[in-house]
């Protein structure tokens, strides 16, 4: 969430940074609730003092036998307590709707990003790697011969409905090498942490990342209230709740392999066909605690850390920005990795990577003790895909799929898959 201090300090400059979000201006309701909000805690302050001296006052006229200003006193200690409870309780309401009100706001996003409403407006940045010229008609990855029967929809539509899938047999096996893949790459040779976190959490966690409250609608919640997590960054960010680092302690640079589970509102009649979106799926997530300093600089890192997986497999992709009016709540700045589908003719969405700056911290509370030994901060916090495995899976079989119906399947993940180079009709060969 926001500092409501810096805000005070520069109301336009606030406005200003929303206004590139597409949102109309919010700070003088904020400046006049926080008014309001310190007025109602000074006068319960001044309430309370006046309470406690009365009290003492009681003590001194039951002491020196003076009943009539014992009684006195002892009334008045009474119409301040009523006082200064309801001075507090209306401190505390304008206190909970100042809070809720900066919990609803985006994040403000760094002066770089580039302005733009929507998806259209992103900025491409680079390229990596020639898509592959076809002498047939490459198909989508649900067409694909080689997958034959080992991705399921049917069935998965019987046990689930619509939006699942069942892997069987290669592509299932497949789709595990990529997970290991991943994983061991940003293990061994990106120094990230690996971690085992469960999937459903308390309304504190997705609140500290910012699902909650205002995008309860995509995400599951089970009848006791648990929530069905989106993605492990919720998991993980969520480390630092609470916590005070020592600065020597940070970077905190982590990855986790989960399952991961999304409503998908407001996205009815896109990408229904094929496993592109999902109810339910694997994401192996990144996620770094940090300096705020050094924010930009694993925001660099990060990107890398996950293109390094694209280029891994061969994949074609290309790096976007994102502009302001399609960044995600949370995040000061986004790269976008947009991998290549010769079935879909187009780049896709695999791999989103933000730094949050402080705002998710502040949500959770999240600090640290800075080395010269000043005042306690708020750490910065980064996330990113490294990479969703569903999607990657499509990337492999779409751009190695041959003329003959097989798939030839990257050099990288041979060893995974017991030397077995090509799939043909949903089997490992």
């Amino acid at each position: 969430m926001h500092d409501i201090r810096a805000i005070r300090e520069n109301p336009a400059d606030f406005d200003a940074k929303l206004a590139r979000r597409g949102l109309s201006p919010v700070s003088p309701e904020l400046l006049a609730l926080d008014e309001a909000r310190r007025a109602a805690i000074h006068a319960a302050e001044t309430a309370q003092a006046a309470q406690n001296a009365a009290s003492k006052q009681v003590g001194a006229a039951k002491a020196k036998g003076d009943d009539a200003e014992f009684e006195r006193l002892r009334a008045l200690v009474g119409e301040k307590k009523s006082e200064v409870a309801a001075m507090q309780a209306e401190a505390s309401d304008l206190d909970a709707k100042l809070r809720d009100l900066l919990m609803g706001l985006p994040n403000l996003p760094l002066d770089e990003v580039p302005d733009g409403a929507d998806e259209d407006e992103n900025v491409e940045l680079s390229r990596w790697g020639t898509p592959r010229s076809f002498d047939f008609a490459p198909l989508e990855h649900y067409e694909l011969p080689a997958v034959g029967k080992a991705m399921d929809f049917e069935t998965a539509a019987k046990l689930s409905g619509a939006r699942f899938v069942v892997l069987k047999g290669g592509v299932a096996r497949v789709h595990r090498a990529l997970a290991q893949f991943m994983l061991d790459l940003h293990v061994d040779q990106h120094d990230l942490s690996e971690n085992i976190t469960p999937v459903l959490v308390r309304d504190s966690a997705m609140l500290g990342t910012g699902q909650l409250p205002k995008f309860s609608e995509d995400s599951y919640q089970t009848t006791n209230g648990w929530w069905l997590i989106p993605t492990a960054e919720v998991t993980l960010t969520n480390y630092a709740a609470g916590e005070m680092f020592d600065a020597s302690a940070l970077p905190q640079r982590m990855c986790a392999h989960t399952n991961c589970f999304r409503s998908e509102a407001g996205s009815a009649g896109k990408d229904t066909s094929g496993m592109l979106r999902q109810h339910q799926f694997e994401k192996v997530e990144m996620v770094t605690i940090c300096h705020p300093d050094e924010a930009l600089a694993e925001h660099e890192r990060m990107t890398k850390c996950a293109e390094a997986v694209l280029e891994g497999l061969d994949l074609p992709y290309r790096r976007i920005v994102l502009c302001t009016g399609d960044i995600g709540f949370g995040a000061q700045k986004t790269h976008d990795l947009e991998v290549w589908l010769p079935g879909q003719n187009s780049y896709r969405e695999i791999s989103s990577i933000s730094t949050c700056g402080q705002f998710q911290a502040r949500r959770m509370n999240g600090r640290f003790k800075p080395a010269d030994g000043g005042k306690p901060d708020f750490v910065a916090t980064l996330n990113g895909s490294g990479l969703a495995v569903g999607r990657c899976l499509i990337a492999v079989l779409e751009n190695g799929q041959e003329k003959d119906g097989s798939v030839t399947l990257p050099a990288a993940l041979h060893p995974y898959l017991g030397g077995k180079t090509r799939l043909v009709d949903g089997a490992l060969v």
